[in-house]
């Protein structure tokens, strides 16, 4: 590795930090940029919210304006196309820099290339690939939602040691510690909704909001083919999206719409999950956590719809229950689900397992 290759895996760095800043993009990506003249950092910034300024935007702005003969360094290919914000590599070509390094290559087709190419073009150094795999990560779900139509799914859930999510009679409040609680909280804030079943709806009144933790509320997303759920449900409150079938009944859907609810109706059949995905990227949403029973849960890892599991296990033995997946049942141990980069982290009193699905699609 040369030298120069250091320097800018450096600045890149300090990039990709400034990106995880952006907590409010959806649907856009996580971008962050720093602007370096003479081996000093002269201007920063990301995107900190979708109809807002770009990552370079803010970056020059904290410059001053002058980046003349600077380096510039941006965690994703500056765009080359008219959105909610003009384009940034004509930006960027007016206010002349050196030279311009970027992680990755912007995959949406409006701009994948051409914004590079028209920085090339007008005479400015161009670098691309610098820690790629680590920008790559940092925007799975963008990634996903315009490679595959899909959002980057995490299912969730709590278990005793013995892999149970409930008594037999259905308690399951509150399996997990209060800091695994919290953390649970935390990561619905980073996600653009939440997903879950009637079953869980009718059985545990849920909020699926950000409570432990400051934080913006995700969409809430219910799963009701039959529309069962009470108009009275916490859910509802502040908005809820129900996938429900085509011929749920119409009366009630009207009720529910008068509640504030929005109902997406979808032809009944085994594409229903995967069609719900497809719906929830058309409107933006980047990131999906599943938090549901077991019906649910099965269902997504089944249908290979799942690209990352989270599992807290609490230091309990429960015996007779609710086990996390009981609607699935494999014929032979080769064919069963399983996952890689896998890490553990404890939480308070339990444990954290995260891994992506071997099934989860190459982004």
């Amino acid at each position: 590795m040369t030298a120069q290759n250091k320097i800018d895996e450096y600045y890149m760095r300090c990039a990709l930090e400034l990106a995880e800043n952006g907590k409010e993009c959806s649907p856009n990506p996580k971008v962050g940029c720093v602007i370096v003249r003479d081996g000093a950092i002269i201007g920063q910034g990301w995107h900190e919210k979708c109809g807002e300024g770009h990552a370079e935007v803010n970056a020059v702005r904290s410059a001053g304006g002058d980046i003349k003969d600077a380096d510039v360094y941006v965690t994703l290919e500056p765009c080359s196309h008219y959105g909610k914000t003009p384009p940034c590599a004509d930006m960027l070509v007016q206010k002349k820099p050196s030279r311009v390094i970027a992680a990755m290559t912007d995959p949406n087709p409006k701009v994948s290339g051409k914004g590079l190419q028209k920085l090339s073009d007008a005479g400015i150094k161009v670098t691309n690939g610098i820690l790629k795999d680590e920008a790559e990560k940092i925007n799975k779900g963008f990634i996903k939602r315009i490679t595959h139509g899909t959002p980057w799914v995490t299912v969730k859930c709590a278990a005793s040691l013995d892999g149970k999510t409930a008594l037999s009679n259905g308690e399951s409040k509150w399996i997990t510690c209060e800091e695994s609680l919290a953390r649970v909280h935390a990561m619905r804030a980073k996600n653009d909704a939440i997903l879950t079943g009637i079953g869980t709806v009718m059985a545990d009144d849920p909020e699926l909001n950000v409570r432990r933790c400051d934080g913006r509320d995700p969409m809430r997303v219910i799963l009701d083919r039959s529309l069962r759920i009470s108009e009275n449900a916490k859910v509802l409150r502040g908005g809820a999206m129900i996938f429900t079938s085509q011929s749920a009944d119409s009366r009630k859907a009207d009720m529910l719409k008068a509640k504030g609810a929005i109902i997406e109706r979808i032809t009944d059949g085994s594409a229903f999950l995967s069609e719900v995905l497809h719906r929830l990227a058309e409107k933006g949403v980047n990131y999906l956590m599943v938090e549901a029973g077991s019906a649910v849960t099965s269902s997504f890892i089944r249908e290979n719809l799942a690209d990352e599991f989270a599992l807290f296990l609490a230091p309990k033995i429960i015996g007779k229950g609710r086990g996390i997946c009981d609607e699935n049942e494999f014929e032979k141990l080769s064919c069963v689900p399983k996952l890689k980069d896998i890490q553990y982290e404890k939480s308070g009193s339990d444990l954290l397992i995260r891994g992506v699905f071997e099934c989860s699609q190459d982004l």
